[in-house]
């Protein structure tokens, strides 16, 4: 029996539904490693805080999901996030912004500490559920290939945001601020950029990252839990470093190897060392990282901040 016109071959569309998981997972990873990016290109700062706004997002996301009508949802979790990331800005890392790197990302730990205590005290440890619609994870099928809505809108968010980002570094005043402050911060101070501005819009656009993150982590688990940011802020950092720190276009690349590599080996490893693909995945790192310490795009950011 001849095969639908419309169908692809088996082979074909299983390249191409793995070729669509890596690139969605890949998409993830890079929207969790532009947000530590933004941060390190004008700070020099190693945000770990970051997975609690993710956290809180999701968190967010739980309260509103039974309360409110689904157009506010994806609005409010981005302002709950944003105005977390501006206010930990202000209240913890400006008091001691010119200290040395090692305070910094001392803070960095407390905030995020902090921010997950509280979360367990308020809501306890156990994971709650978040009723996400069925059509947001609903598949689509194209010849043959089973693609989520959830994959495509991660994709398709993630180059807007990527594309608003470039935008707004390239074409507008504050983002070539920020791109002087990233180059070299105290000249840029010196030259007169308001260093305070410049550092709470990186923390912003941040925080708009660290929201999506959370919009999408919750529509694929259900599920949020006070170390719900953990895990992505542990890969989304090993894809900062893997693009090479301090690159907006590293973070995103890195993110997207790190997403096609553990798709790559979930392929190939056989079933009984799929168990440890993410130890494989690390490993693969670690080697890459022997060879070419520096990343793969090497940003001009080596002289140190005053």
């Amino acid at each position: 029996m001849q095969r639908p016109p419309f169908l692809l071959g088996p082979k074909l569309q299983h390249f191409i539904q793995y070729a669509v998981n890596a690139v969605s997972l890949g998409s993830f990873y890079a929207l969790s490693a532009l947000g530590i990016a933004l941060i390190f290109g004008v700070m020099r700062l190693i945000n770990f805080a970051h997975g609690q706004l993710i956290m809180v997002g999701g968190y967010a996301l739980f309260f509103l999901v039974p309360r409110a009508p689904a157009w506010t949802w994806i609005p409010v979790v981005v302002v709950i996030v944003l105005v977390l990331a501006l206010g930990m800005e202000r209240l913890a890392f400006r008091p001691v912004r010119s200290a040395s790197a090692a305070t910094l990302l001392i803070t960095s730990f407390a905030i995020s500490y902090l921010i997950q205590n509280v979360a367990i005290l308020t809501m306890t440890s156990l994971p709650r559920t978040v009723g996400i619609p069925l059509e947001v994870t609903s598949p689509v099928v194209l010849g043959g290939i089973f693609i989520t809505k959830l994959d495509i809108l991660t994709l398709g968010v993630t180059v807007l945001l990527v594309g608003c980002l470039t935008f707004f570094l390239h074409r507008t005043t504050l983002g070539v601020q920020m791109r002087a402050a990233a180059e070299d911060f105290r000249m840029a101070r010196i030259l007169g950029i308001n260093a305070n501005l410049v550092i709470a819009m990186a923390f912003a656009f941040s925080g708009i990252f660290g929201a999506t993150a959370a919009l999408v982590l919750v529509a694929q688990g259900g599920t949020v839990d006070p170390t719900f940011g953990v895990v992505p802020v542990l890969y989304a950092f090993v894809a900062t470093i893997l693009g090479g720190m301090g690159s907006l276009t590293g973070a995103a690349l890195g993110g997207y190897i790190l997403g096609i590599l553990t798709v790559v080996l979930q392929l190939i490893l056989p079933p009984s060392l799929a168990a440890y693909r993410d130890a494989v995945v690390f490993f693969a790192v670690i080697l890459f990282f022997i060879a070419r310490p520096e990343g793969l795009i090497v940003a001009p950011w080596t002289r140190e901040r005053v």
